[in-house]
Formats: structure tokens, C-alpha cells, sequence
């Protein structure tokens, strides 16, 4: 199973069983999550990398790998993605590199995967 199925398959079946749970703040929060990536002032692509490069410097792997799934589902070019994860790690600073590593090869891994 490719990194990028697993990675799917876990998040769908979790979440679904924390929505399952019909808790009010969760589904609140999930909602809330779901309505910021919407377009506003600023374009949903912006709000993408945004996210992206937040999780990076706060070294959320599943938030990393979930913002990438959705950069690639919005046409960013590789060159695109090291760019903007070249600012994160700057900012983030080294101790981002780690996590700098799985991103490249969950991107990498998406490059194979079929819309």
C-alpha cells in the first residue's frame, strides 16, 4: 500500500468515527476547518499554501501530507511546492528538516497517484 492510500484510508475511517461520535465541538471544529480553505479574500490555492507551510513549521506530518494531497488536486507544479516548503523550513528553521524529508517523498509518492 502506497504511503499516500494509507495515509487516505486512516484519515476517512478516523474521521468519520470522531464525526460518529456526534460531538458538538468536534463537528464545530470541523466545520470551522472545512469553511477557512474556502475562497474569500484570498484565492484557494493561497489559503493551500498557506496551510502547507503552517504545518510544516509546526511539524504536523498528517496536516503536511493532507495540505499536499490537496495542492496537487489544485495543479501546483513540483517547482511550486519546493518553493514554498524551501520558506517554511526557513522559517521553521531546522529542526523542520525531518519533517521537510517526508514531505518531499509523500509529494513524490502524489506524483504517482491518479486524480
Amino acid at each position: 500500500m502506497t504511503l499516500v492510500k494509507q495515509f487516505n484510508d486512516y484519515r476517512t475511517k478516523m474521521n468519520e468515527k470522531i464525526l460518529s461520535a456526534d460531538n458538538l465541538i468536534l463537528k464545530r471544529l470541523f466545520n470551522l476547518d472545512s469553511n477557512a480553505y474556502q475562497a474569500g479574500s484570498l484565492d484557494i490555492k493561497s489559503k493551500e499554501l498557506i496551510g502547507l507551510t503552517c504545518s510544516l513549521v509546526l511539524r504536523c506530518d498528517d496536516c503536511v501530507k493532507y495540505h499536499l494531497g490537496k495542492c496537487k488536486e489544485l495543479g501546483f507544479s513540483t517547482s511550486e511546492i519546493h518553493e514554498a516548503l524551501g520558506v517554511a523550513t526557513l522559517v521553521g528553521g531546522t529542526i523542520v528538516i525531518p519533517h521537510l524529508r517526508k514531505a518531499f517523498e509523500f509529494w513524490e509518492e502524489l506524483q504517482h497517484v491518479q486524480a
